[in-house]
């Protein structure tokens, strides 16, 4: 196969072509690591690749799963793998090591998705940008090699933006999977807290933000990969939202009724939204519209965004100190000089001094936040809002210096209206919308009612249909 016929299917076209013999996941996997030895290294957005032994894997690939043996990437966010060290984007963490595979690991195998290599991400997944020192230098945007792809799961969006893939893993526990889709113009959702499990080495991630899930080029592709992956597993902390059926099925079939769907274009606190990001919003409104959905026009509510923020940041910091110390004490040493970047050193000497008080505090925030944010949709079935207050950042705009505070205040006033909804536990996804006049992908944001990923899905794939974006591609690299 030619990496233009390899590029230009989504994973299910491909699962299709190896299940009538006219490719071999061999095929497939040469193509791939081909194009992540060319694109991605153009892009930085290949970590700890394993292809000669991933070749090997294909080409003794027997099919099974919905997607029979296509090529795949895992984030390198430490998803517990055996075969895949992990360095979560820092020098500290750099080659550690699992003995056990993720459950989550396991039902992308059985699903057909053969990983062979991890993808960038920043410092500990905390930053919108991936421009990690441990990457020996910034993951790069495929639409424009001066901006960023976005983060933390930055690598992998580049990578499927480049072709390398249709899908790749990622996740998200503040819009690390929302803002890369939307830098990128791939389609991202974030599952409902629960839906996909997180064992067995751990039960959550950053108080219940943190959640996992994939960046495609389609919706079909995402509905049915969650197909495969979701559902409870023993032990998790969280029971999974109640099963509505199965997401393909769900995607090819017309709404049964019109939806309701609420539309924001303000931001709490006066946040500045670029008027590019506004006009992919009104675009994505009209086309509902004409759709036949009621949309109706709408304010956030209100909200003390200062005080979750300040919440978040809690939150984040004492994950800094739990994670790092918890190597140190695995590697029997101390903290040294160039272990962490500046921001998220300042990260961990902050959160040594928050107490148990004030993190108990914080998760009390998310708490009422959650209450706030499912409270918009009691009328509606869906939230349509900006993705991003403004388009995807220079390289260098969110670079790890000056205190941990002000870097996350930064990014609040950036990714205003994501984190919002990970305290909330509601599924949401980027739409890939518009092209902005400068060439750059601009997405906007559906949340529908916790558990009903189905809506998002469905919505999203009848806009996909009105105005596809799947052949939208980038001239770089």
């Amino acid at each position: 196969m030619r990496d233009d016929e390899y590029e230009r299917l989504d994973g299910l076209a491909l699962a299709a072509l190896l299940r009538s013999g006219e490719v071999t996941s061999g095929e497939l996997m040469a193509c791939a690591i081909g194009l992540a030895a060319t694109r991605g290294h153009a892009v930085n957005a290949i970590r700890y690749p394993r292809y000669a032994e991933s070749q090997a894997l294909a080409n003794e690939w027997a099919h099974r799963g919905t997607f029979a043996g296509i090529p795949f990437l895992l984030k390198d966010a430490g998803l517990a793998s055996k075969r895949f060290p992990t360095s979560n984007g820092s020098r500290l963490f750099a080659n550690s090591r699992s003995l056990q595979d993720a459950t989550l690991l396991e039902r992308f195998d059985q699903l057909g998705l053969i990983a062979f290599a991890r993808t960038t991400v920043p410092e500990l997944c905390m930053a919108p940008t991936t421009e990690a020192a441990d990457n020996q230098g910034p993951t790069l945007n495929p639409w424009n090699l001066s901006r960023s792809p976005g983060g933390s799961s930055g690598g992998a969006a580049a990578a499927v933006a480049s072709g390398i893939v249709p899908i790749a893993h990622g996740s998200d526990g503040g819009g690390s999977i929302r803002i890369p889709a939307s830098c990128c113009g791939l389609f991202g959702l974030k599952p409902s807290r629960g839906r996909v499990p997180m064992g067995p080495l751990r039960g959550e991630g950053w108080g219940g933000l943190a959640c996992d899930g994939v960046l495609s080029r389609t919706v079909r592709d995402t509905a049915a990969v969650m197909d495969g992956i979701g559902g409870w597993e023993a032990g998790s902390p969280y029971a999974s939202p109640p099963d509505t059926g199965s997401y393909s099925h769900c995607i090819a079939q017309r709404p049964s009724r019109r939806m309701r769907v609420r539309v924001w274009r303000d931001a709490w606190d006066g946040i500045p939204i670029s008027s590019e990001c506004l006009k992919a919003v009104e675009k994505t409104a009209a086309l509902c519209k004409a759709l036949g959905h009621e949309v109706i026009d709408s304010t956030p509510p209100p909200l003390n965004y200062s005080a979750f923020l300040q919440a978040y940041i809690t939150v984040l910091a004492t994950n800094i100190t739990l994670s790092c110390n918890t190597r140190l004490q695995a590697l029997g040493r101390a903290l040294a000089d160039g272990d962490l970047e500046p921001a998220m050193l300042d990260g961990y000497m902050l959160g040594q001094t928050l107490s148990a008080a004030q993190y108990a505090d914080a998760i009390q925030n998310f708490h009422r936040v959650a209450r706030v944010m499912q409270g918009t949709l009691m009328d509606a079935d869906i939230l349509l809002t900006p993705t991003l207050t403004q388009l995807p950042a220079d390289i260098g705009w969110f670079a790890m210096s000056g205190t941990f505070q002000a870097f996350r205040e930064r990014v609040g006033n950036y990714a205003t209206f994501l984190a919002v909804f990970n305290a909330s536990g509601q599924p949401a996804a980027n739409v890939p919308m518009s092209i902005s006049e400068q060439g750059l992908p601009v997405g906007i944001q559906l949340v529908a009612k916790f558990g009903r990923e189905d809506h998002v899905l469905q919505l999203s794939a009848e806009l996909e249909e009105a105005a596809p974006w799947a052949d939208r591609r980038p001239d770089s690299p």
